[in-house]
């Protein structure tokens, strides 16, 4: 479990940050801000940890917990496909970012980001690699961030089963690459990832 230690040594408002969705060959990636305005309950804390750490029950059942705590600021904010393919994926992962900390309730002071590549923000930013394990704010933003994205994408399988989105999230599966040499990308894949380049390149 990671410790508040990190947020608690700035004064302030401090919100944690982290994105998901980064290596997917389809779906946006999403990222969340999460601000705890009066600190974590033991209650809290035991249930936070990476998202990559928890499975996806321990997940819902953490973001629950999250969005139902009295003391949490949550924003969202994610960066399209169209995103990906205009900015690339690191650039665009910092759009999500700030478009994330844009949709908190009332701004922070400092945003902790987890990683070492700060994206443009009107408040100070410090970055944490590793965050998701080490800083409570930042492990609460990843799963939020998860959370969102999976569902985003169970959403998509609804109309497009073949890829198996509602249980591989858009990374490349076995499942998932044979549909796609099966099937062809739709526009919700990454025209640069993986397999869908290779099949662009193939096709030109």
């Amino acid at each position: 479990m990671p410790h508040y230690r990190i947020e608690s040594a700035h004064g302030g408002r401090v919100a944690g940050v982290d994105e998901a969705g980064r290596g997917p060959l389809a779906g946006p990636v999403v990222a969340a801000a999460v601000l705890f305005r009066a600190g974590v309950s033991r209650k809290m804390a035991v249930l936070l940890d990476d998202s990559k750490r928890l499975t996806a029950v321990q997940r819902e059942l953490a973001y629950a917990a999250l969005r139902a705590y009295p003391h949490t600021e949550i924003g969202v904010g994610a960066a399209s496909v169209a995103d990906i393919a205009r900015l690339n994926i690191l650039h665009a992962s910092l759009l999500a970012m700030a478009r994330a900390v844009a949709r908190l309730p009332n701004p922070p002071d400092i945003a902790l980001v987890d990683g070492n590549q700060p994206p443009l923000l009107a408040c100070a930013v410090r970055c944490v690699v590793g965050g998701d394990a080490e800083c409570l704010s930042i492990a609460a933003a990843s799963i939020v961030a998860k959370v969102v994205r999976d569902r985003a994408m169970a959403r998509l399988s609804v109309r497009f089963p073949v890829y198996g989105w509602s249980e591989n999230a858009g990374y490349a599966t076995q499942g998932h690459r044979a549909a796609l040499h099966a099937h062809g990308p739709t526009r919700h894949h990454r025209a640069a990832f993986g397999t869908v380049r290779l099949l662009a390149t193939a096709a030109g």
